[in-house]
C-alpha cells in the first residue's frame, strides 16, 4: 500500500462540513469519490480536522492509502482538480508519505484564522467569507483580552456541548489580531482545538470589542468553565483552517 498526503483549499459555503454524513455534500465525500474514480479503487480519506458546515480552508491536510502507485503526481492533481474546481475545491499539493504519517495524529500545530469585516456597508466581494459587523470594534481591547487565552487553560466555556474531546484543557500557543482596511484577522495557533472553540472565543472577543464586556468580565467568563456564560459563537462563514504543521 502507498500513502499520500494532499493539501486542499476550499470554500465551505455549499458543504455540510468536512466529514462524510448520511445526507448532504461534504468535502471528504467529494474528494473520496473522485480520488477513488481516478485510481479505480475505493479509498478512505483522513483529514487533519473536522470542520463544521460553512467553514473554509486555506490549506486543509489529509491522507489516503491506495494499492496503485501514483507515478505522475502533477498529472494526478490536474486530473483531480478537473472534477473538483467547479465545487470551489482545489488540491494544491500531493506528497508521498511513509506509514507513520497520519494527517490528524501527526499534526504538531494547527493554525486557524477568523475574518471580521468591520464596516457599515455589507460586503459583496467577501460575501460568506467573513463575519460582517457594522459597529466599530475596539481593537486594543480585543488584543488585551486575547492575551488571556494564551497558555494552558481549561477551555470548557468555549466548548460545544456535542464536543467529544477527552479533555477541555488545551495549550494555546498564540493569538494574533491584525487589521487593515476594515478587515480584522484573528489567528489562533494550538496543537488541537475543541469543537466550536475558535468561533466561541471570537464571539467573546467581539463582546469585548463592542464594550459589552470589560476585560474583567471576559476573564471571569473564561475561568467560569460554564458554557452558558459564553457569548454567542461567531458564524462559521468567517472561519478558515489556515495551515497544519507537522
Amino acid at each position: 500500500m502507498f500513502r499520500y498526503q494532499i493539501l486542499i483549499e476550499y470554500v465551505g459555503t455549499n458543504f455540510r462540513g468536512w466529514q462524510v454524513q448520511t445526507k448532504g455534500k461534504t468535502i471528504q465525500g467529494l474528494l473520496q469519490e473522485n480520488v477513488s474514480k481516478l485510481l479505480k479503487e475505493k479509498i478512505v480519506l483522513f483529514g487533519a480536522g473536522r470542520l463544521d458546515k460553512g467553514v473554509h480552508a486555506i490549506e486543509q491536510s489529509a491522507h489516503f492509502e491506495c494499492k496503485t502507485k501514483i507515478i505522475y503526481l502533477d498529472k494526478f492533481i490536474k486530473s483531480l482538480n478537473y472534477f473538483l474546481n467547479d465545487n470551489m475545491v482545489s488540491v494544491l499539493k500531493i506528497k508521498r508519505r511513509d506509514k507513520n504519517f497520519h494527517a490528524r495524529f501527526s499534526a504538531k500545530m494547527r493554525i486557524y484564522k477568523y475574518v471580521i469585516i468591520n464596516r457599515a456597508s455589507r460586503p459583496v466581494l467577501d460575501r460568506n467569507r467573513g463575519w460582517h459587523i457594522m459597529k466599530r470594534l475596539d481593537l486594543d481591547m480585543m488584543k488585551k483580552a486575547s492575551k488571556k487565552l494564551v497558555g494552558t487553560n481549561d477551555f470548557s466555556t468555549f466548548r460545544a456541548s456535542s464536543c467529544r474531546a477527552k479533555s477541555p484543557i488545551k495549550t494555546m500557543k498564540s493569538v494574533k489580531i491584525k487589521s487593515k482596511n476594515n478587515r480584522i484577522e484573528i489567528e489562533f495557533k494550538s496543537q488541537s482545538f475543541l469543537q466550536q472553540q475558535v468561533r466561541s472565543m471570537v464571539g467573546c472577543l467581539k463582546y469585548v470589542g463592542e464594550k459589552k464586556w470589560t476585560l474583567k468580565k471576559f476573564t471571569l467568563v473564561m475561568k467560569s468553565k460554564k458554557r452558558t456564560l459564553c457569548a454567542p459563537p461567531a458564524p462559521s462563514e468567517g472561519l478558515y483552517l489556515a495551515r497544519v504543521i507537522y
